[in-house]
Formats: C-alpha cells, structure tokens, sequence
C-alpha cells in the first residue's frame, strides 16, 4: 500500500525560506486562504477600477492581510483546543485518582460520613 513502507521522510516546503508549511500548524491553510483572498481582492479591483498595478497592490496587500487574520483565528482556536484537552486530561486523570475515595465527587455520602468530617 502507499504510504506504509516509505522509509523516505517527506519533503518540506518552506515558505520565503524559513516558514515550514507542512509542519507549522495553521501555516498551510493560512497560506491557502491568503492566495484566495488576494486573488478575490485583486480581481475584485481590477474589475472595478481597470489599473493593473494597483490591482496587484490591492491583491498583494489582501494576501498579507487574509493570511495573517486567518493564521491568528487559528492559533487562538488550536490555544483554546489544547487547554480544553489539558483540562480533559487532568479530570480523567483525578477521576481515576479520586474514584471511590471520600473525595470522589460522585460518591454520595451517608450521614455517617457526614457526621465525622
């Protein structure tokens, strides 16, 4: 099958020399959806306004603008996913910690448990 016995290691590719799309999360789709948004941009000018070189300039300044915006929605969402997997993780730790011990959360007390805390 492909894929399984490939002993090659796959080949980077780096963005302006040192952006290694495949391995940087968000890099490569903040990249994609900077291409789209520049050529929406630029052609969206250019339809308007009939100058080529501001056009490009449009489109260049939508491409910066696009990739970035997208790469700082991403790295917050991918912050706030890891600290919800972080909190995940340490509950199913301390369950496991704290089941069927006086501090288990679940474990209800009787009123002679009650009586001697």
């Amino acid at each position: 099958m492909a894929g399984e016995g490939d002993s090659e290691p796959r080949k980077s590719f780096k963005l302006l020399g040192f952006l290694d799309v495949q391995r940087v999360p968000c890099a490569r789709e903040s990249v994609l959806y900077g291409s789209v948004g520049s050529l929406v941009i630029g052609l969206g000018h250019f339809l308007a306004t009939s100058r080529v070189r501001r056009s490009c300039d449009f489109a260049f300044g939508g491409f910066i603008c696009t990739m970035l915006g997208y790469w700082f929605y991403c790295r917050y969402n991918l912050a706030q996913h890891r600290i919800r997997q972080r909190m995940l993780k340490e509950g199913m730790r301390n369950k496991l910690l704290f089941e069927g011990s006086s501090l288990d959360p679940e474990r209800k007390q009787t009123s002679s448990e009650r009586s001697d805390s």
